[in-house]
This record gives C-alpha cells, structure tokens and sequence, in this order.
C-alpha cells in the first residue's frame, strides 16, 4: 500500500491546511502517509457545520441506517485494503486486523437495526388522578454535536462504535481519531461519504489532544463527549466539563480465574492468545491469571509452551500472532515493569526480552509478582501477564476484585452455582463464564465500573447514552 497524504475530513469535504503529521509503521518505521492536522479555528469550524446539520438538514432514521448499512457492505467489501492499513497503522498482526474489519462492519449493521427501531414508550399518565385526561409521551432525543475521541489499539472498530451508534441516534459527530493511528479513521470517512452520509453529519480532525482534543471538549455547542483511552485523560475530561453527558470506555487489568472444576487445558490454550493478541494492547487483554493449586503447575507448563510456540514479528506477516508495541517509548516502558516485577522476586517463566531485532518485545508470562507490583496493580497495556495459585475461590474472587479497575473478568468451572456466585461476586462490568475476559460481541453491553468507566456500549446501549428521554403530554 503505497503512502500518501491525507486531508482533513470536515464537513463532508477535505480540507488541506499546509501542516503535516508523518505516520510511521511502529514496527519497522516505514511512511504509511501524512495527515494534515487541525487546530482550534477547524474545530469551530466541523462544530458549526454539525450544527448546521442538525437544524437544516434533516435525516430521518431510515435514511441512517441506510447509510449505515451501505458503509457495512463497502467495509466488506474493502476489508483486506482496510486490515493492510490497520496492520501497517497500528502494528496489528494481519490475521486480528482482518477479525477487526469484520467486527466493524457488524457493528455497523447493528447501529443500522437500531437507527430503524429507535422509539419512546407510553406512558400511564391515567395511572394518577394529575394525569386523568392526558396521554403521555417518552420519546428519546439525540444530544446534538458529539465529540468522539478513540484510542489507536482498535482503529477502525472502536471508531465505528462512536461513529455508528452516535448517528443512528441522530447526532453529528465530530471525530478527534488517535494521533497514532489517524489514517484509518480517515478512510472510514471516505466510506461513509461514499455511503451517502450527508454533509455535516461527520468531521474527522487529526490533531493533538492538547489543543484539538481539549478544544472539541470544552466546545459550547458539543452536547456530549464519548472518549475511549486512558484512565486519567478520560476522567479528566469528566471533570473538565462536568455539564455535559461524558461516557468514558478507560483501562484494566483483567483477570481470568481457573476453578478446580474448569477445563483448564482451554483455558490455557486461549489465555496464551488472549494474553498476548494485539501485543496485549486490549482494554480486557489477559493480565492476572489466578489458578486453583490442584491445577497450577500443569496449568503453567501449557501456558508456558502454548506461549512459547507464538510467531512474533512483522504484522504483514500471515504467520504472526503478536506484533510491535505502539512505540519505542511504550515498548521500553513495558520492559522495565517486568524487570521491575523480577527484581521485586516474580519468577520469569518466559519472555521479557527484544526479539526481531529489537522491533518487538517477547510475549512474557510472570509468575507469583507482590501484589503491589505494576504488572499486577497498573494496566500493563502490553505482551505480559501474571499467574499465581489459590486455595480458595472466595479468596481468589477478592484477588480480582482487588483492583481500581473493573471492566471485565473471567472465569473457567463446570458448576453453574459457582458460575452465578462468580457473577454476584466479582466487581466488574462483565462476567464471562467459560472464556477469557478479552470475550467481546459488537452487541453485547460493553463497559466498566470504578476506574474503569462510567458507560456501555454496543450500538443498542450506546444510543441510550447518546440521547436523552423527552416527556410530551396531549390533554385529551
């Protein structure tokens, strides 16, 4: 895929503006294009036109989803061009960018389903002797101007989650994408406006988050904020604009437990996946694994030999399962919490080191850290996980608990008592049974609690969030 230069999405138009951001391969530093960059002036600019939409152009639901499913198909249909851009972008492995394009278009064809049964209920207003004679409304609105802020470690997906359901519902969005992996949040508007998106409906406006990210925040007009990144940026940006609706999808450090009673042989092929895929750059990546004692030793050598027998290097590669890190930066900054985690007494049972000629770090497995070491307290965001044994499941069920974070968790046992305990007991957005956390559908209700955000989404939860219910009475 050749390089090339990006203009700026706004409005339904490009829009040069003479400055450029150099996007480079993280893991070999090849040119993949240059983006040109926004500031505050194009802010106001994509914030007006979104609300010139909203009042002059009207675009009733049947008309977005039908966008929205003609941008599924071309998303199908350009899905290894798309996979190639996010694997060259972000550095993801051929093989998960594709699952990725896949996903997208999914979640765009669910936002299209719920754009066409977007509606209010009734209300009993006869119920009391204050409403005899009335009839009573619900109908939801949609917030106005959203700004959508997303992470590099899901390019497109993660976009298509702000960007589908937010229209769907029936507000215009305007698109701050990663700085790292801005271009293919730019063909998605390429997409989109060939699917028949009307002008000012989407603006896409690379930039940094200092200026463009916390101008598009603070807007007047800008009804809502939807951000997906880091825990301290996202709650920071809640409390920057505590008016306004601010859904955060933050961090966490999933753990998996294995029950005695599990298919431990499952669990430890999927954790050596599930641990390691998009060089554990996931929000629900596999990082305290919590084995029963009777299981842990036969657990740990599978784990360690399914580990060792992962391809990793060059994300165009088919036979790659784990890529670079993001950046040199990240990529170092991960290294020494593991060498962090051995000097405080962690055993190494595998990785921990450069591979590829420094390009990626080895996929690495720790086992028993202190329970104040960053690769168990923090949100690695990298190729690492930690396994440890117990005796008891309660203690085991406080172990993950034992967290600021709280998206998801997981937990391998045949018994469906234990399974219901575990969903009672464990202090997570989602509790997944007989898979590893990283578990997630494009439909399914998707968020944390604590730390690790404050929303769901999944085109359905996701429209709730991004509108707001309006009460209407007709006197009889």
């Amino acid at each position: 895929m050749a390089a090339r230069d990006w203009d700026l999405f706004v409005a339904g138009g490009w829009l040069s503006t003479g400055r450029w951001e150099e996007i480079r391969s993280p893991y070999d530093g090849t040119l993949v294009g240059r983006v040109a960059t926004a500031d505050e002036a194009l802010v106001d600019l994509a914030v007006e036109a979104a609300r010139g939409a909203l009042i002059d152009a009207p675009f009733p639901q049947h008309e977005r989803a039908a966008v929205l499913e003609r941008a599924a198909g071309l998303i199908s249909e350009q899905a290894e061009d798309l996979a190639t851009l996010i694997a060259l972008e972000g550095g993801k492995p051929i093989k998960s960018a594709r699952d990725e394009v896949e996903r997208s278009g999914s979640t765009f064809l669910f936002s299209a389903a719920e754009a066409r049964k977007l509606g209010g209920e009734g209300v009993a207003m006869e119920a009391s002797a204050a409403g005899s004679g009335k009839v009573g409304l619900v109908k939801r609105m949609p917030l106005g101007v959203v700004a959508a802020i997303s992470s590099f470690n899901f390019p497109l997906n993660l976009v298509a989650h702000k960007v589908g359901p937010a229209i769907a519902a029936g507000n215009a969005v305007v698109l701050k994408p990663a700085d790292r992996t801005p271009i293919t949040s730019l063909r998605l508007a390429e997409i989109l406006l060939d699917s028949g998106l009307p002008e000012g409906w989407l603006s896409v406006l690379p930039g940094p988050g200092s200026s463009v990210g916390s101008s598009l925040v603070e807007h007047e007009h800008v009804g809502a904020v939807t951000f997906t990144g880091s825990t301290s940026v996202g709650w920071g940006i809640r409390a920057k604009v505590p008016h306004k609706k601010v859904n955060l999808e933050l961090g966490s450090n999933a753990p998996l437990i294995v029950n005695w009673d599990g298919d431990w042989r499952n669990a430890a092929d999927k954790a050596a996946i599930h641990a390691f895929s998009n060089a554990g750059q996931s929000c629900i990546s596999i990082q305290r694994i919590l084995v029963h004692e009777d299981l842990a030793d036969r657990f740990v050598d599978r784990l360690v030999t399914k580990t060792r027998s992962l391809s990793v290097g060059d994300p165009l590669s088919e036979l790659t399962d784990v890529g670079p890190l993001i950046s040199e930066r990240e990529r170092d900054r991960v290294q020494s919490w593991i060498d962090e985690a051995v000097r405080e007494g962690a055993e190494l049972l595998t990785g921990g080191e450069l591979v590829d000629d420094g390009r990626c770090l080895a996929p690495t497995l720790l086992r028993k850290p202190v329970k104040s070491s960053k690769v168990w307290r923090e949100e690695v965001f990298g190729p690492v996980a930690t396994v440890d044994a117990f005796r008891d499941l309660d203690h085991a069920m406080a172990l993950a608990n034992d967290s600021r974070f709280g998206l998801q968790a997981g937990i391998f046992t045949r018994d469906i008592g234990t399974a219901l305990v575990a969903g009672d007991t464990l202090e997570f957005g989602g509790v997944v049974v007989n898979d590893v956390p990283t578990f997630r559908a494009d439909q399914q209700p998707y968020g944390g609690v604590k730390e690790s955000g404050n929303t769901r989404e999944g085109p359905a939860y996701a429209i709730r969030e991004l509108t707001e219910e309006r009460l209407i009475t007709l006197q009889g």
